[in-house]
């Protein structure tokens, strides 16, 4: 009579859902962040005065023969007289050039050539606008803006000297337009941009250590460089760099980066912007998932129907299905066999712990379950479960956020290169399920700054 009264054992045999996966550990690792660097860059015009003056110096022009130039009958030496200076207004530099010029002319008089001497002083005023080529080429327009007389020529003739300003005066004149051009030829010639900014974008793509303890490497990929338009504030030359790329953590071994041989172009932007955002990962494998899921409800019971069922935990496994974790359970007492369960984790950061939401039956195990023992599927088995399913990542993250931040403070990267920064906000972004591992990602937003000094 008793064992009438008791409940038959029944054998459960559901079909396991098929694994499968949207991503791979590799993918989701590589997921990459678009950021922009936020360089701020501001150049005294005193800095910009003395790299010129200090490149231009005594004779800087000579002419030693009277017969070239179509036999011109012309010589002349030009010296630099004193400093160069250097304004700016309108978005243009603005020059003026003191120079000590010695000039020897043929002079006809009554058929007769006489060489006559002469030397003067002059100030002469350049305007320029100053631009960056998409190729990292520095682009300059220079044009004469006058000049003025410190000292004027004359020469001596039958015992008189006879000024000749205006004859002085129509040469310039003639020659102000190939100085500038010349001027500008030289630039271009001159100035590279391309192998410092190279050197320095290779910096940036260098992988930088953020953890020992967890071997947790920064990552930069930089696709793109911006710049705004140059802004003349007082006496000093002011614009922002932008390097906009991808940012990421990686573990394990540092990462193979080869240098890079070439810059992308330059993009002139209105503005750029001074945030960034890095992915932050830790890692649960679904074996050491499963033995911390079995620690917690391995050998635990469950009644049913006031007592009228009973099923024990035996056995827990799990893996993924797309965005879904299965989690396979071993059942013995009223029910013997196996059950599958589905439900979406995520990462939870006030407990630092993956968690399960929507946890509920497999379709192949609900329909097993109404013909043999719909008494489960009424009970709040599946629902205890996901309230008390959790796999702890300690304090990983925080750890990692912490030392991103610290790395973040007035961090000299290399000589005259220094990052300070603040994480705004730890924003969690999702459970990534891979064929080895559930990947928990957060991420970490901010403002960034990179002083340049001596650029």
């Amino acid at each position: 009579m008793l064992i009438g009264c008791q409940p038959s054992s029944s054998r459960l045999n559901p079909k396991a859902p098929k694994a499968a996966y949207n991503t791979t550990e590799m993918e989701v690792r590589n997921e990459r962040f678009l950021s922009t660097a936020h360089v701020p860059v501001s150049i005294a015009l005193g800095d910009v005065e003395r790299q010129i003056n200090a490149q231009v110096n005594g004779l800087i022009y000579e002419d030693n023969s009277l017969d070239d130039n179509n036999h011109d009958q012309f010589m002349t030496k030009v010296w630099k007289r004193g400093t160069i200076l250097v304004n700016a207004q309108d978005s243009l530099f603005h020059f003026t050039v003191p120079l000590r010029i010695w000039v020897k002319a043929g002079v006809s008089v009554l058929g007769f050539t006489q060489y006559k001497e002469t030397e003067f002083e002059i100030d002469l005023r350049f305007k320029t606008k100053f631009d960056l080529d998409s190729d990292w080429s520095v682009n300059t327009h220079t044009q004469a803006d006058g000049y003025g007389w410190v000292r004027r020529p004359v020469v001596s003739l039958i015992g008189l000297n006879i000024p000749i300003t205006n004859i002085v005066g129509r040469l310039i004149d003639k020659n102000l337009g190939s100085i500038t051009k010349t001027i500008d030829q030289q630039v271009r010639r001159n100035i590279d941009l391309r192998t410092p900014v190279l050197k320095a974008w290779n910096v940036l793509r260098e992988p930088y250590l953020i953890s020992e303890k967890y071997r947790t490497y920064l990552q930069v990929v930089p696709k793109r460089i911006l710049i705004t338009p140059l802004r003349f504030e007082g006496r000093a030359i002011r614009a922002t760099i932008g390097i906009e790329g991808f940012t990421l953590t990686t573990t394990g071994a540092k990462p193979d980066v080869r240098p890079a041989v070439s810059l992308p172009d330059l993009t002139v932007v209105s503005q750029v912007k001074d945030d960034f955002q890095i992915g932050l990962l830790s890692e649960a494998s679904y074996q050491e998932a499963a033995k911390l899921a079995a620690d917690e409800f391995v050998g635990k019971s469950f009644s049913f129907s006031e007592n009228r069922y009973t099923i024990t935990i035996t056995s827990m496994d799990m893996y993924g299905q797309n965005d879904n974790l299965i989690i396979k359970a071993g059942l013995k007492g009223t029910i013997n066999g196996d059950i599958y369960l589905s439900g979406r984790p995520y990462y939870d950061p006030h407990e630092q712990t993956i968690s399960l939401k929507d946890l509920k039956y497999d379709l192949d195990t609900k329909n097993v379950l109404q013909q043999s023992a719909s008494w489960l599927l009424k009970g709040t088995f599946a629902r205890t479960l996901e309230k008390q399913f959790t796999i702890p990542l300690g304090t990983q993250l925080a750890d990692m956020q912490k030392l991103l931040q610290e790395r973040l403070k007035n961090n000299h990267i290399v000589k005259g290169v220094v990052i300070n920064g603040h994480i705004d906000e730890i924003k969690p972004d999702q459970v990534y399920l891979t064929p080895t591992a559930m990947l928990a990602v957060v991420n970490a937003r901010g403002r960034i700054d990179i002083k340049v000094d001596g650029l």
